[in-house]
């Protein structure tokens, strides 16, 4: 690895995450994650986004058609190695279109979206 060898080669470290760290914090800007069988996904909002417009950063319709968020942190699932396990501890919930995202956040969006009458 090309940067590796010339952090060691100059005796340096790199602040590329501290930069990223910072210009977020500065941005205004936070993660939410979306999980499925064989794929994490992070996605980046603006803080105090509610949940249908985080919902919106992955597909209009799932804005459009919000239902409801079912939520845990990152945290959680770090602590209690498996989604089941989070249930079972308590930390899993549901939460409504007031729902305000918050950073490290893990959603799952559900939604219903019907085409609109014909007239």
């Amino acid at each position: 690895d090309i940067a590796k060898s010339f952090l060691e080669e100059y005796k340096t470290q790199s602040n590329l995450n501290k930069i990223i760290v910072n210009g977020f914090k500065a941005l205004g800007l936070q993660y939410f994650f979306t999980v499925g069988a064989d794929e994490v996904r992070a996605w980046t909002i603006q803080k105090h986004t509610k949940a249908p417009q985080a919902a919106g950063k992955i597909h209009s319709d799932m804005e459009r058609g919000f239902i409801k968020a079912e939520v845990y942190k990152y945290d959680d699932i770090v602590e209690h190695k498996s989604e089941g396990a989070v249930k079972a501890a308590g930390r899993y919930r549901m939460e409504c279109k007031n729902y305000e995202v918050q950073d490290g956040d893990i959603l799952m969006i559900k939604f219903n979206v019907t085409d609109a009458k014909k007239k």
